[in-house]
């Protein structure tokens, strides 16, 4: 018995309420250990002020569940801690413009990682919209000019469609699933089962994992050192000053006009991802506005 006690502290392998918990020892341990059960779990939580059932098991499991992938997802959920420093101060008052619960911005740290990512599917930017939902919300999607690259009219045109979800499910957790799986799709479901709830619904595995996969986010970015990411402020990914320059016709060389900005074609492409080629075709005369750093460069 002694032997095999001395094992598991060796492995670093925990038996905390039957769930074997691998990698985990010393301090670390001791945090999740609390009256039988794991100090990790939260008692309460709750998405825009919708309180998630946690007494339900499959509930609480598919929680946990979340929870645990995404504290041990150490690199990538440390990278997304970093880029919330500069992305969410730009989401955030866009969300209260619209009405649209705080909360929404882990929608998009789910979605993309706070990165402009681009789907299998085809979908694009933060907020991974397609194309022609793209469209339909007012951006611009093209060869030269796709404004799901662009953070603010992105988070715009997801607030348009959440604020459409919302009035249609009447919940904003249901918002926040069709966002996922469709309005159409989620609606489908709903006629079948003959429920409204998300908790009480059997959907497909990617939107079933949705919702709780955004609560997790939610619960490790606020309280990032019970979960152990340590992270000091000068580490954060912070904001970087920019100036806007407004510009109504063609500009036929990214590059050259970089340089008349005083940066280069690198920085003003990460400045602004939504132009999508070398040069700007603009024969409509349009008012774009071109970030162009005053620092950080």
């Amino acid at each position: 018995m002694k032997k095999t006690n001395a094992l598991l502290t060796t492995l670093g392998v925990v038996l905390i309420s039957g769930i074997f918990v691998f990698g985990i020892s010393g301090d670390k341990k001791d945090k999740l250990l609390h009256e039988g059960t794991a100090m990790y779990f939260p008692i309460t939580t709750d998405f825009a002020g919708e309180t998630a059932p946690l007494h339900v098991v499959d509930v609480r499991e598919r929680l946990d569940r979340e929870l645990l992938i995404n504290a041990n997802l150490h690199s990538t959920t440390t990278l997304i801690l970093k880029r919330a420093n500069r992305a969410f101060p730009v989401i955030e008052p866009i969300l209260q413009k619209y009405g649209i619960p705080d909360d929404f911005k882990y929608l998009a740290v789910i979605e993309s990682g706070l990165v402009n990512a681009v789907s299998s599917a085809g979908a694009r930017g933060v907020w991974q919209f397609m194309p022609e939902t793209a469209k339909e919300k007012g951006m611009e999607v093209n060869d030269f000019v796709d404004e799901r690259y662009h953070l603010e009219k992105s988070t715009e045109a997801a607030c348009k469609y959440l604020l459409t979800a919302k009035n249609k499910f009447g919940t904003w957790t249901m918002a926040a699933a069709s966002y996922n799986g469709g309005m159409n799709g989620v609606n489908k479901k709903i006629e079948e089962q003959q429920v409204t709830n998300y908790y009480d619904l059997a959907l497909t595995e990617e939107t079933s994992r949705y919702v709780f996969r955004i609560l997790a986010l939610k619960e490790i970015m606020k309280n990032p050192a019970k979960y152990g990411f340590n992270i000091y402020p000068n580490d954060l990914y912070r904001p970087i000053p920019t100036k806007k320059i407004e510009v109504d016709s063609t500009i036929t060389d990214l590059a050259s006009f970089a340089k008349t900005q005083g940066i280069n074609y690198k920085i003003l492409k990460i400045h602004n991802p939504w132009l999508r080629d070398k040069k700007l075709v603009n024969t409509s005369k349009k008012k774009y506005e071109i970030e162009i750093p005053t620092e950080g460069y």
